[in-house]
């Protein structure tokens, strides 16, 4: 199945690890410090330049993919569901 985040962005569910709220888990020093070395190490991908909402961790072949979306992780779980 596949999960649109946003824009013309759209991923695997099958290649998600974890789908995060921006404004809840940036509260710990190391979620802030592991967005740091994502955005350092170019593995950022940003899906709007609206405010973000959640960020989105995926496994891919070379590595991960960490996807900022203003859309929340409510609307994308029920997304996700709607797709089973």
């Amino acid at each position: 199945m596949y999960l649109h985040l946003g824009e013309k962005t759209v991923i695997k569910t099958d290649s998600i690890i974890g789908i995060f709220d921006l404004d809840n888990s940036t509260i710990s020093k190391h979620t802030r410090n592991f967005l740091t070395q994502a955005e350092k190490n170019k593995e950022v991908v940003n899906v709007s330049y609206e405010l973000p909402k959640s960020f989105i961790l995926c496994r891919e072949k070379e590595g991960r993919r960490v996807y900022i979306s203003q859309i929340s992780c409510g609307t994308l779980y029920k997304r996700i569901l709607s797709n089973k």
